[in-house]
């Protein structure tokens, strides 16, 4: 900036000069007015000359200025055009009123002037008064759009080098996965040892390859454990192939009576190094807790399965439910009464394994109570029995109740569920410490925190069975009377379909063990049998049902018409006995306003997996799940899922 421009006088001084030589004029008019007149002539001289330069430096700062104008105007018509980032400026319907080239050039075009914003980006939701920032794929190049709702102005950035950097940096974090051969034993057991060792070698042999084959680090730990050490790369690789190696050890024993199967538990994500052996082993356990033959994949908060189409292989030993039945002797004996509930809209399976937690309480002298929201279809039968024991029926309890009689020395029993939310009442399993977890079905990612003692057996057939089996190592002097012994049999003949599926020799050891206790099997039948208005129900849902990629029987009922989740389940297991069908689904509204979905399988479908991409679970053949919406909606989620399915794992054939 020239120096005139900081020295020049500001006006204000030479007014105070005026003023100065004005008042020492007049002073000077009292003493001589000759000398005041040549004095106004000289003040008025130098005034006329301040005027001339000060005139002058204006009129040279205006020019500067007009100068200055000009050169920004200019170099700012350059900068814009020239700039390395995109500008786009729209109006208030969001329609484009100019842009630089920059946004040109990006998308190929000579102008997108009058255009709309969201038709040349819908990934860009321009709110009002929130900005967005989203990311955007032109060319295969990666572009940033940084949206400011206030001014109405686009900013656009590549960020290309930037994206490829962080997906370097994700695709080159490694991840840990623990493996084991699920069920060594079972497949190994009568061989001698020179056809282990083959074995073994044979089934390493294998892994050794996969492992090779994809860049995974394999280190044995024990001859059924191994460690694994990949990169996210590689994992995203194995996720697409589905891990076939779940497929590879089966092809590769095939020959046995019983192929060997595997599980994989995974983690990823985790900055601390102990918090990532945590993970791992934890999706380990979810995987064997799910019955094994599946790898589950444990990303931040990202849970998914892979495999899984083997049946829980049933385990021969009584060992540990000796272990855990007195595990469970020690808890109710050192608590001040036990509160036991199962899931939401019970069946015959909770209500009886929960009578059978009843029984331990009673011979051990410690009160128990059943925590009960309400009687529904599936139970009302059963109830109506129970009424007729006075005893029995005074233990039942409902939420509320329960909460009023909860202390930090209640032991809380929850029976055929393993899912908080799926519980009577959830806010029970906060007021206490002492949790106790039985349960048959496969373990799902919504599991009970801090449990102090779990019982979960996915090769069970029912948690009745379970609790049966607990019952005969709790105490010598237990003795199950009539009642307790028909409703506990009940809940396996229920879910085993009168011992037609998921039925091992297990399952029958503890229905000879009820049979021998005095359980009543023309009861049981009262129990189960059909009226004639719910069979014609039935047949009206069948009669509209549809069939899917050839081997999926769908079937929906219409908007507005409710049934019970007992008859929803009744009618998929009904579709499964048709000619060529592998797997059931039967949508329908609940009488709690809920769309139920129940679902079945022969085994080649997996239902468990569907279902959990619909909020439930259950088991390889049997799940279901509760959602909100319309049934249209429901409909038209599952076809998808099933559509997503056929593409992912084939058409059963």
């Amino acid at each position: 900036m020239p120096k005139w421009v900081t020295h020049r006088w500001p006006s204000y001084s030479n007014w105070a000069l005026y003023l100065f030589m004005m008042i020492v004029a007049i002073i000077l008019f009292f003493v001589s007015w000759l000398f005041s007149v040549i004095f106004t002539l000289i003040c008025l001289g130098i005034g006329f000359y301040l005027y001339i330069i000060d005139a002058k430096q204006k009129n040279e700062l205006i020019s500067y200025i007009s100068k200055i104008t000009h050169r920004v105007k200019r170099t700012s018509h350059e900068v814009i055009n020239e700039l390395p980032f995109g500008i786009i400026l729209y109006d208030e319907d969001k329609k484009i009123e100019w842009h630089n080239p920059y946004v040109a050039k990006m998308m190929g075009r000579e102008h997108m002037i009058g255009e709309y914003i969201v038709a040349q980006w819908p990934a860009l939701k321009i709110v009002k008064d929130k900005e967005a920032n989203v990311e955007v794929v032109i060319s295969n190049k990666t572009y940033k759009l940084i949206n400011k709702p206030e001014e109405r102005i686009i900013y656009v950035q590549d960020v290309t080098s930037y994206s490829l950097l962080v997906k370097k940096y994700e695709e080159d974090k490694f991840v840990l996965g623990f493996m084991v051969l699920d069920n060594i034993d079972e497949v190994t057991q009568g061989l001698d040892d020179q056809t282990r060792s083959i074995l073994m070698a044979q089934v390493t042999t294998v892994i050794s390859e996969w492992s090779a084959r994809h860049q995974v680090y394999l280190r044995r730990m024990s001859s059924d454990r191994f460690i694994l050490l990949m990169s996210n790369k590689e994992l995203a690789s194995l996720e697409q192939s589905r891990f076939d190696l779940l497929d590879d050890v089966k092809d590769a024993t095939r020959h046995l009576k019983l192929p060997m199967t595997l599980s994989i538990g995974i983690a990823g994500g985790h900055i601390d190094f102990i918090e990532l052996g945590q993970a791992t082993q934890t999706s380990l356990d979810i995987a064997l807790s799910r019955g094994g033959d599946q790898v589950a994949v444990k990303i931040g908060d990202r849970v998914n399965f892979y495999g899984g189409r083997s049946n829980a292989v049933e385990k021969r030993t009584r060992v540990r439910a000796r272990v855990v039945s007195h595990a469970l002797r020690d808890l109710i004996k050192a608590s001040e009464n036990v509160v036991i509930m199962g899931h939401k809209l019970p069946d015959i399976d909770s209500i009886g394994a929960a009578i059978g937690i009843i029984r331990a309480a009673d011979i051990l002298e410690i009160p128990a109570y059943i925590v009960l929201e309400g009687i529904n279809p599936s139970i009302e039968r059963l109830m109506d029995i129970i009424r007729e024991d006075e005893e029995l029926a005074t233990r039942f309890i409902t939420p509320a109740n329960a909460i009023e009689m909860m202390n930090k020395r209640t032991l809380a029993v929850v029976v055929d569920t393993h899912k908080a939310t799926f519980v009577a009442e959830p806010k029970l399993l906060s007021l206490t410490k002492q949790i106790v977890v039985i349960d048959h079905h496969r373990r799902g990612e919504d599991f009970i925190q801090d449990a102090t003692l779990i019982y979960m057996e996915p090769y069970a057939s029912s948690t009745c069975e379970l609790v049966t089996e607990l019952l005969q190592y709790i105490d010598e002097r237990i003795a199950i009377g009539v009642l307790e012994s028909t409703i506990l049999l009940a809940g396996i003949v229920t879910d085993t379909k009168s011992f037609s599926v998921r039925t091992g020799s297990r399952t029958f050891e503890a229905a000879s063990y009820l049979r021998r206790s005095g359980a009543d099997s023309t009861l049981i039948q009262r129990l189960l049998k059909d009226d004639l208005e719910d069979y014609l129900k039935k047949a009206h849902i069948i009669r509209y049902a549809q069939i899917l990629h050839k081997c999926y029987a769908i079937a929906v009922t219409a908007a507005g018409e409710r049934h019970s989740q007992l008859l929803i389940a009744q009618v998929a297991d009904t579709l499964l006995n048709m000619q060529g069908i592998e797997a059931s689904f039967v949508v329908s509204e609940r009488p709690d306003g809920l769309i139920g979905i129940s679902a079945r399988s022969m085994g080649q479908v997996n239902v468990q997996v569907i279902m959990e991409q619909m909020g439930g679970g259950g088991h390889l053949t049997n799940a279901a799940a509760q959602i909100e919406g319309t049934i249209l909606q429901g409909k038209e989620k599952l076809i998808a899922l099933l559509q997503e399915y056929k593409e992912r794992e084939g058409v059963v054939e």
